[in-house]
């Protein structure tokens, strides 16, 4: 009868406590932000997570999001205590601690309107070339980020469009880069090298444009294909970059969406001249809202193991801001482009997601094929989604409203900090196997347990779990053999570190 009673008494028991080495921290739909856990639910469903610490894959560049107009402009007008506030809250030992980032060379939609650095039509030797633009609102906020940051981070630079009259159509928006220009277009970015050297900024890599294949003629833009962009690089921005002294930073091709990779890997690495001048490939996520298109990402990674896979840009499109309305962030209500503009064959591959998951999901496909690097859109946006004027509103992590003063930090900025903070450059992501294994169809993707984990410098392993579904789960984590249990709430992101 006493062992009958402790059993029952064992199986009421609503949560069991983990005593071993381990922290643990979750996020989740309840309204929980990276709140430490030390006790976890009983639950029948389990997933097995194995990971395998001697299968070392890619090494880490980094996580985080990206400097524009737009942020710099609307965080200038807040209090200088909020305007700090947001900046420690990315950079800061206890925030987010972003360590990659990217910036725009000359403007984008993301800025208030068309600039360059150099608006002399036929300046060839760029004898008016400055970025005192820049100096308003984005230097300081870049500067401000770098005294915030004890660990420093790693500046990806994009140019959206060449100077308007290096081009052929003499616009900001679409036209191809005349092959007369192709020299003066180098030297135009070794200058912004130059001039941000100058002011204390080193530019870690860069992509000779943009989205290549454009946007619709819808904001600045300017056509590369493959071939061309590759040309470009061999014949003119990898020597003269070497010349300048600037060889070290790595040159990232194509910037666009994951289902061109097949044709610029083959462009981009077809012989050793032109493969030389690449570090990488640089890509987008607006394919798809819930696939992270991992035959895409191992096509790249086998064109060429030894270069970098870097995912540039990424964001809740096509959406106003929802303010401090955190239910909608964890609703599956969110719709991008593709939801109303997508052909009939690819409809599918947008369908409406929730957008936290949306940055949990593809970050972990991401990490678990091949990706060194992670970027985020823009950091912060006001509440109508930009300043932006091409009207090409979206969302960020952080939304402010400087009239009020106000500070909203959504669920997403909490989701990708479960990443940036916990996985640190230069540790290596280790091969991991969830129960089950890899979801292959859309709606297994927006449902299923997904993990990723790596080995930090400092030696601790850390493990990012997420739940998609609507009821909690066993966790069964092995380590090498070894293993931890636990539980994660329903609709929820979870970071593990041993």
């Amino acid at each position: 009868m006493r062992i009958k009673a402790l059993l029952m008494m064992a199986i009421a028991l609503p949560a069991f406590a983990q005593n071993s080495n381990l922290t643990v921290w979750e996020t989740n739909s309840a309204g929980e932000q990276l709140v430490q856990k030390t006790k976890f639910a009983r639950v029948k469903k389990k997933v097995l997570i194995e990971v395998n610490s001697k299968e070392q894959r890619q090494t880490l560049v980094g996580i985080g999001g990206s400097f524009t107009e737009a942020t710099s402009s609307v965080l200038a007008r807040m209090s200088k205590e909020n305007r700090q506030k947001v900046i420690d809250a990315y950079f800061g030992p206890d925030g987010a601690r972003y360590s990659l980032t990217r910036t725009h060379i000359g403007s984008c939609d993301f800025s208030k309107g068309n600039y360059c650095y150099d608006e002399v039509k036929g300046d060839t030797l760029l004898e008016h070339f400055s970025i005192g633009y820049d100096e308003t609102t984005l230097l300081p906020l870049i500067k401000g980020a770098q005294a915030a940051s004890r660990d420093g981070f790693k500046i990806v630079a994009s140019p959206w469009s060449a100077p308007y009259w290096m081009k052929d159509n003499q616009g900001y928006v679409s036209g191809a880069l005349l092959p007369e220009c192709q020299k003066v277009y180098a030297n135009y970015l070794v200058k912004y090298l130059e001039a941000y050297k100058a002011k204390g900024v080193d530019i870690w890599a860069m992509t000779p444009v943009n989205e290549p294949y454009g946007n619709g003629n819808n904001w600045e833009s300017m056509f590369f294909d493959p071939k061309y962009e590759a040309a470009f690089v061999r014949d003119y921005m990898g020597p003269i970059f070497d010349k300048a002294g600037f060889g070290n930073v790595k040159i990232l091709g194509y910037d666009q969406n994951r289902g061109g990779i097949p044709e610029w890997v083959d462009a981009m690495y077809s012989d050793e001249a032109t493969a030389k001048y690449f570090g990488g490939l640089a890509v987008h996520w607006y394919e798809s809202t819930v696939d992270w298109l991992p035959e895409m990402l191992n096509k790249a990674h086998h064109a060429a193991p030894g270069k970098l896979l870097i995912e540039t840009e990424g964001c809740v499109d096509a959406e106003v801001p929802h303010w401090k309305e955190d239910a909608w962030y964890w609703a599956c209500e969110g719709t991008d482009w593709g939801w109303d503009w997508a052909p009939d064959n690819q409809k599918y591959l947008h369908p409406k997601y929730v957008p936290v998951f949306r940055y949990a999901r593809d970050i972990i496909g991401c990490l678990n094929n091949w990706v060194a690097g992670w970027i985020d859109w823009n950091m912060v946006l006001d509440r109508q989604g930009g300043p932006n004027w091409a009207k090409n509103w979206c969302l960020a992590p952080v939304i402010v409203d400087p009239a009020a003063d106000e500070v909203y930090f959504t669920p997403m900025y909490y989701a990708i900090s479960h990443f940036s903070r916990f996985l640190r450059p230069d540790a290596k992501v280790l091969g991991v196997k969830v129960g089950g294994g890899e979801p292959t169809t859309i709606e297994e993707k927006s449902k299923a347990v997904m993990a990723t984990a790596v080995r930090n410098p400092d030696g601790s392993l850390a493990v990012v779990v997420i739940n998609q579904g609507n009821a909690p789960v066993g966790l069964d984590l092995a380590v090498d053999g070894k293993h931890y249990k636990l539980s994660i709430n329903k609709e929820a992101i979870q970071t593990i570190v041993l």
